[in-house]
């Protein structure tokens, strides 16, 4: 194993030189949160891939596929499908509100009312996130090099953090594009044609096992409905999946680079399942499915490139990691401490100052003073990144804690930001309605039933949609000249959206509705 730790070693250490590099070109705020908003197509579609195809696309690509077969796919394939409608119907628009969250988005939408409790519900999703993501490198550290599961949560939690904490959006666009050609190369080109051919290939697959194994739907057909209401529509609102939008240089690239890697990812979901497949007729008895991706790297590779797989495992969980780390910062700093002290200042101040926009402190006697933005944000990574290693330390049950997100991110924001964004007669009461009554409804059914249960997601988003419907219909219309600075933002003109938007929350926003 030599070689392939020296492989991984090196990986390693090439991830905190590109976090170095990537704090050179991190000089202001829209640098280190979306890469100065410039990225072409080829490095916005490799980065969008890496974001999304994390260790449970990986190995639990690979376990799904060793326990159900070629439809194991779906959980993997319906991420695919989400990202494709994101960027086909949505990215475009998305890219030239020129936001740094999803909060400000609702804020625009909205007049500034729902900011606040929707950051909150996104910071809880991006920060358990983060957290499964620990640790599953952490299990990969362990497997690798034998170490103490605290050990390798702290080894792994201090590399992503390191180089994240550096330079910000730039130093994890750099990063994510290796780990997606170390991805492609290590599951694609290598372990997928080897693992098949070690199988003896197709037609000896299905000589050994059952044709459950090789049906479309052999997974069922509620799991794959469940994925999609999760995964799908997780794609179209998660932070971690806009703040990468918020790169891209032209809606354009939004558009056909966000396509190019929902494609990839069809192709990876299908290349996972079939790697699971092979591993059940190589190895029919393992303890757990999720065994199946160590287990077919260690015995079916050769040496180094048994390095370059383990390490392109890494890429996946690490490129996930520091995403769901950079998008838990943003949503931490931008949409709940600057506001919160945004209203403590505005208390405070002896006359009715204007609010200070995101990145300025209000001074004492209201007016705007610009502080270090970068430092403030990349102080915010460090710390969020300290509480994701203590919190993983503290974890046990990855799964629920997923599923406890993703329920609430999709239960409690999928219908306001949808709504917001194909609905006129939406309202900022609607919208907080909405978020209250999904995200209530989908906690007290996973109380009830279990939080692997699918009933909590079916009924918090069907309770969100009438809430929603029902309290936007009953009060009154948002005002004319939000809406009106909204659909000019959605439409790009330059005299709405200038390269930095500051949106402000409460009170201010109804006289300053451009968020100017």
């Amino acid at each position: 194993m030599a070689v392939d730790y020296a492989v991984i070693v090196l990986y390693l250490a090439g991830m905190l030189a590109m976090g170095w590099w990537g704090m050179r070109r991190a000089t202001s705020k829209s640098d280190f949160l979306v890469a100065g908003r410039r990225l072409g197509p080829a490095m916005y579609s490799g980065t969008m891939a890496a974001i999304v195809l994390g260790g449970a696309s990986t190995i639990g690509g690979v376990g799904l596929g060793y326990r159900y077969g070629l439809s194991g796919a779906w959980m993997v394939f319906t991420i695919g499908l989400g990202l494709l409608a994101l960027s086909v119907f949505f990215s475009a628009r998305i890219a030239r509100l020129k936001v740094y969250t999803v909060s400000e988005m609702l804020d625009l939408r909205y007049g500034g009312s729902a900011g606040l409790i929707s950051g909150v519900v996104m910071w809880a999703y991006t920060l358990m996130l983060a957290v499964t993501s620990t640790l599953a490198y952490a299990t990969i550290f362990d497997v690798l090099f034998g170490l103490d599961r605290a050990l390798a949560i702290i080894l792994g939690g201090a590399i992503v953090v390191a180089y994240s904490t550096l330079g910000g959006m730039w130093s994890i666009t750099l990063t994510d594009m290796v780990q997606f050609v170390v991805k492609t190369i290590g599951v694609l080109l290598l372990l997928l044609p080897i693992a098949v051919i070690k199988a003896g290939g197709f037609a000896e697959m299905k000589a050994q096992l059952p044709d459950d194994y090789f049906a479309p739907l052999g997974i069922g057909g509620q799991t794959v409905f469940t994925y999609v209401l999760i995964y799908s529509f997780g794609m179209l609102i998660g932070q971690d999946i806009w703040q990468r939008v918020f790169t891209a240089r032209s809606d354009k690239v939004a558009r056909l680079g966000g396509t190019a890697a929902g494609t990839y990812c069809l192709v990876y979901a299908l290349a996972g399942a079939v790697i699971g497949t092979a591993a059940k007729v190589l190895y029919p008895h393992l303890g757990s499915p999720d065994d199946a991706f160590a287990t077919i790297v260690k015995d079916a590779l050769p040496v180094g490139v048994r390095g370059l797989v383990l390490a392109a495992a890494l890429s996946a969980v690490m490129s996930t990691s520091s995403g769901a780390l950079i998008a838990c910062a943003t949503v931490a700093n931008n949409d709940i401490w600057a506001r919160i002290r945004g209203v403590v200042r505005r208390q405070s101040a002896a006359t009715d100052a204007p609010h200070a926009p995101l990145g300025q402190d209000a001074g004492p006697g209201g007016a705007g003073e610009p502080h270090d933005e970068v430092r403030g944000n990349r102080a915010f990574i460090l710390l969020m990144g300290l509480a994701v290693i203590v919190i993983a330390l503290a974890l046990n049950n990855v799964v629920e804690a997923l599923t406890v997100a993703y329920n609430l991110l999709v239960g409690g924001l999928l219908v306001p930001i949808l709504g917001g964004l194909l609905w006129k007669r939406g309202t900022g009461a609607g919208a907080l309605a909405s978020i209250a009554v999904g995200g209530l409804t989908v906690v007290g059914l996973m109380l009830s039933l279990g939080v692997l249960a699918n009933e909590p997601i079916y009924y918090g988003l069907l309770a969100s949609l009438v809430a929603y419907v029902a309290v936007s219909l009953a009060t009154r219309p948002t005002d004319a000249a939000v809406l009106d600075a909204w659909r000019a933002r959605l439409a790009g003109r330059p005299d709405a959206a200038g390269p930095e938007l500051s949106v402000p929350s409460g009170p201010a926003a109804a006289t300053n509705p451009s968020g100017r």
